[in-house]
């Protein structure tokens, strides 16, 4: 990564971006493959998913099978994984065999990760290996949350199980000051709905954040009339659309309060944010940093070029996604080690 000069207009401090070097042919290779395939297959199945005999329940169901489909993906070798389950959700440990796993509460640190998949596709199946890499790459393990999406969930209900998870990390042992929130796409702008969340219950906050291609805002308009829309390889401003307006909205209504950017993000942690500069979900991560700037939270905006949304995924083939990984590895350690170099803070409201 090489540091550029400010990009972003703020109000109080300077948004602190990054962009990254030229992307690798196999990153604009992919890029254009997907623009040509996948994207279009998307949109169909958007169209149908508005369409009167699949629309709302039926479609989001469909779409949940995903997750299913992902079932034959494993982690790499040497990765740990233990299954959590909650009331309403289900989650799952991952961690490395040379690092410490969740057992060591008093030594170790945790993450604690929310997948992607637009609140429809996305499970512990599809974004195990993933997770297990980024894990792997902070060197602590990982606990991937499979929160309630729908059509079963309300965005409020996954707001509600991120808390829950953390409430039992916290209840286990793990200092607020050693866990961190991290996701991509649907699960970045969760992380930091959790984090604004943990702020509004009087909670302890977490030592960071470490965002994917945050989807943080649901009003599609901002989409709608942005270049990327046109540019982006996998998602339209439309599909995001179709679990927001069908989804959640009341009565055709959206509440801002459901969406991160539109809170101030006084007291927040260090915030760390990846997207591509060609990406529909920009200007979402634009808004966020820009929110950091202007409460005083330490950040950085990392932009990548060329690069697919969640091109992290794709770390087995693509040299770009392993170094943004390793992007993430060294801002959590940096943030956890910082965290164990101080003393500890007290932990009296975190039951």
């Amino acid at each position: 990564m090489t540091a550029a000069p400010l990009a972003l207009p703020t109000t109080r401090d300077a948004v602190h971006v990054e962009f990254a070097s030229k992307a690798s042919l196999r990153l604009r290779l992919a890029h254009a493959l997907l623009r040509g395939t996948l994207r279009p297959a998307i949109d169909v199945l958007c169209v149908l998913a508005e369409s009167a005999a699949l629309r709302g329940s039926r479609a989001f169901r469909i779409a949940n099978v995903a997750d299913l489909l992902a079932i034959p993906v494993r982690p790499a070798r040497g990765t740990r994984r233990r299954a959590v389950l909650f009331p309403d959700f289900r989650a799952e440990w991952l961690w490395h065999r040379d690092h410490l796993g969740p057992d060591d509460t008093a030594q170790g640190a945790a993450i604690l990760y929310f997948h992607g998949g637009g609140f429809l596709a996305g499970g512990l199946h599809s974004h195990r290996r993933l997770a297990a890499r980024i894990a792997r790459s902070a060197g602590v393990a990982l606990l991937n949350v499979d929160y309630r999406q729908l059509p079963k969930g309300h965005i409020t209900d996954t707001v509600d199980d991120a808390i829950t998870a953390y409430r039992h990390l916290l209840n286990s042992g793990f200092a607020a000051e050693r866990i961190v929130f991290a996701g991509d796409s649907a699960g970045g702008g969760i992380a930091f709905a959790a984090a604004l969340a943990t702020r509004a219950r009087a909670l302890p906050m977490p030592a960071a954040i470490a965002a994917i291609a945050p989807w943080a805002d649901l009003d599609p308009d901002i989409r709608r009339e942005h270049p990327n829309d046109r540019r982006d390889a996998m998602l339209s401003a439309r599909a995001l659309a179709v679990p927001a307006l069908i989804g959640f909205a009341r009565e055709g209504m959206l509440d801002p309060a459901w969406s991160p950017v539109n809170h101030d993000f006084a007291g927040l942690p260090p915030t760390l944010i990846q997207v591509s500069n060609l990406e529909v979900l920009l200007p979402d991560s634009e808004a966020l940093a820009r929110r950091c700037a202007q409460a005083g939270v330490p950040h950085t905006l990392q932009i990548w070029d060329n690069a697919i949304h969640v091109f992290h995924a794709g770390a087995d083939l693509l040299p770009d996604a392993r170094a943004a990984i390793a992007e993430i590895g060294a801002f959590l350690r940096g943030v956890l080690d910082a965290s164990a170099a101080s003393p500890a803070t007290d932990q009296t409201t975190a039951a």
